[in-house]
């Protein structure tokens, strides 16, 4: 079982750059595909960006250029770096592991882009 808790978020002006954290719990961290969602009030939950356990990572187009994930197997967290918010960037952040065919979410956390 792995439990995943996210920390991070916040009410971030336009501009500005916020950095979310999510924490694994059990022993195969280093194994799990490892992403970060989002879904926006009225909208559908995405796939913001997805990294393996080999550090190879993609990104949607509406966050390319802007946002950075990356983990840390040892501290066993995954971090979203995000910089040049949007508004259109307003929304809860979901930190997501998937192993062997089993889903795990992490409860959420809201990110506000506003002036």
């Amino acid at each position: 079982q792995v439990q995943l808790v996210e920390s991070g978020g916040g009410l971030v002006q336009p501009g500005g750059s916020v950095r979310l954290s999510c924490v694994a719990s059990g022993s195969i961290f280093s194994l799990l595909q490892m992403s970060w969602y989002r879904q926006a009030p009225g909208k559908e939950r995405e796939l913001v960006a997805p990294i393996t356990g080999r550090t190879t990572t993609k990104y949607a187009d509406s966050v390319t250029g802007r946002f950075t994930i990356s983990r840390d197997n040892a501290k066993k967290t995954v971090y979203l770096q995000m910089n040049s918010l949007k508004p259109e960037d307003t929304a809860v952040y979901y930190c997501h592991a998937e192993f062997r065919s089993k889903e795990y979410w992490g409860q959420g956390t809201q990110v506000t882009v506003s002036s």
